[in-house]
């Protein structure tokens, strides 16, 4: 079995494990189970965390937010991107900057759009938000944010091809997230060679590495505008910042995510045939004792 999310699948873990106590379990950790649930309800994630052979994180940094006695379980598995195909630009067209999020509050869905109304009244820039809105309150708090912020142009929810092309054209994206587990418009960024500003969070540093340029913190609108302002008008910065997520591209590589599945389905399925062989031989000894 491979659950995905151990605090959400809780109940089936539990059943799976007393059903088939020597069969393979793999549990998949979201950013809810070790931000959030791990701290506000422990009971069930961490009994998900017990029954699972392997765990599998989303970058190296929750390893450190996983209880000591279960760190030796975890596995990185990044998730992958395939290539895109940049758009080549013309110089005197909009500087688009991406948000790709829905509209809720771990999101700071707003941050990018606030920062923008910040920048020199000369900057091309334009965020372009895709994306759900949660409520109907977010959705009304988007069309304000519109109506008032010539920068700012939400979208909502759009299929994945749309996301692709605007990743194509788009000269940088923001992740203004509270809290990651590991977000996957990350991998689709770096694929796509897009520099990312992101806050200074677990999840993004995870990804992107600690000497990564591009970070600001949380709810800083002053630091993002800085940042934003910073890659439309310092070149070599920008440039700076290209590099920096080239060199995490392979790390996003579809065929490294698959043979991460392949080692670590085979691992767990070996620890499951050692589980079974111990259990037995201890009946093979308990029957001969009785004997």
């Amino acid at each position: 079995m491979i659950a995905i999310h151990a605090w959400r699948s809780s109940a089936s873990i539990r059943k799976f494990r007393e059903l088939y106590p020597d069969r393979p379990l793999i549990v998949a950790l979201s950013g809810t189970d070790v931000y959030d649930y791990i701290g506000r309800d422990p009971t069930p994630t961490l009994r998900s965390l017990a029954c699972a052979d392997r765990l599998v994180a989303l970058q190296e940094l929750v390893r450190r937010r996983v209880p000591a006695r279960f760190r030796a379980k975890v596995r990185v598995v990044h998730q992958s991107a395939l290539p895109l195909r940049r758009v080549r630009r013309r110089p005197t067209r909009r500087f688009d900057v991406a948000v790709i999020g829905h509209l809720r509050e771990v999101k700071d869905p707003f941050r990018a759009a606030k920062a923008a109304r910040r920048l020199p009244a000369s900057s091309r820039i334009r965020i372009v938000h895709l994306g759900a809105a949660e409520t109907a309150r977010w959705a009304a708090t988007a069309k304000a944010e519109m109506a008032v912020n010539p920068r700012y142009v939400w979208r909502g929810d759009r299929p994945r091809a749309e996301v692709r092309r605007l990743l194509g054209r788009a000269r940088a994206m923001v992740l203004s997230s509270l809290s990651e587990g590991g977000a996957n418009v990350m991998s689709e960024a770096v694929a796509a060679r897009v520099p990312v500003l992101a806050t200074r969070i677990d999840g993004s540093i995870g990804l992107l590495g600690r000497d990564y340029p591009g970070y600001f913190p949380i709810g800083d609108t002053q630091a993002l505008a800085r940042l934003l302002n910073r890659i439309e008008t310092d070149a070599a910065f920008l440039e700076r910042l290209q590099r920096a997520i080239a060199r995490r591209a392979h790390l996003f590589r579809p065929a490294r995510e698959k043979a991460a599945w392949k080692k670590l389905i085979d691992e767990t399925l070996a620890k499951s045939r050692q589980r079974r062989n111990r259990r037995a031989d201890r009946s093979g000894s308990d029957r001969r004792q009785r004997t």
